[in-house]
């Protein structure tokens, strides 16, 4: 399939180094209201929607990794950009890998966020995907944002959850569908030693999608990778600890610019 022209923001100094953040299924750019506040303070960041999300355009399914990473490759080409550190949240942090394995020339560095190179047997996304298909967002969006957060900060902040759930209730169902059915297919594990770009895993301790082995096979997998897991915190340990997560991808942006230049 041919790429797409992925709606996206740009914010950030002109000039400074390129940040691009890749969402999780059922998010917008949105998702990185919070982090790109801070990170924009330093870096060019580049957001965007998947396609089949948000503004961008919804092709008719089936769709594989490869045409989201291509997405991502045409965005770069769009906005003159020869390189980029990418960090992605679940489904975005596979787009990431994949960008890692297959286009490791636009790759400045990585970080990946709450995913995981597999994320378990394709029946259950599959299913999900018939649901959606049939019966809209709207049916999943309160089972997916539930495993999202934790209780606990779910309680304290209905607002932030609500936010996120009427975001997943909003993505076009044939976007969102195809879209699971790539996670669903997705096995990156045999690939991950072709990561040659300097990767941090973030991992949220209670995260029910991504198990410790699931990140304990990112950390063996790509060669020099450092792993952070931040306790509490859920799937999306981007949102849930939007603080600490932007400091450690700032930190870790930072270090491999630094590197570069010296």
């Amino acid at each position: 399939m041919s790429s797409v022209d992925v709606h996206h923001v740009v914010e950030g100094p002109a000039g400074a180094p390129v940040l691009l953040l890749s969402n999780s299924l059922g998010s917008t750019l949105q998702m990185w209201d919070e982090s790109a506040t801070v990170l924009a303070a330093r870096f060019r960041v580049v957001r965007y929607d998947h396609r089949g999300h948000g503004a961008s355009p919804v092709p008719p399914g089936p769709y594989e990794l490869a045409d989201l990473g291509g997405d991502v490759v045409a965005l770069l080409d769009r906005l003159g950009v020869d390189r980029a550190h990418v960090c992605g949240a679940s489904l975005g942090g596979q787009v990431a890998m994949w960008l890692g394995i297959h286009e490791p020339s636009r790759v400045a560095s990585l970080a990946l966020c709450g995913t995981s190179a597999w994320f378990g047997p394709p029946d259950p996304w599959l299913d999900r995907a018939a649901t959606v298909r049939a019966r809209g967002t709207e049916s999943v969006a309160s089972a997916v944002v539930g495993r999202w957060f934790t209780p606990v900060f779910a309680e304290r902040n209905t607002s932030v959850v609500e936010r996120m759930r009427s975001m997943i209730a909003s993505t076009p169902r044939e976007g969102y569908a195809a879209c699971c059915e790539v996670v669903g297919r997705t096995d990156l594990r045999p690939d991950l030693a072709a990561i040659r770009a300097r990767t941090l895993v973030v991992a949220g301790a209670e995260d029910p999608a991504v198990s410790a082995e699931m990140v304990e096979t990112l950390a063996k997998g790509i060669t020099g990778s450092r792993v952070e897991v931040l306790d509490p915190a859920a799937h999306l340990v981007v949102i849930e600890r939007a603080a600490e997560a932007s400091r450690l991808i700032q930190e870790h942006v930072s270090g491999v610019v630094e590197e570069e230049t010296s």
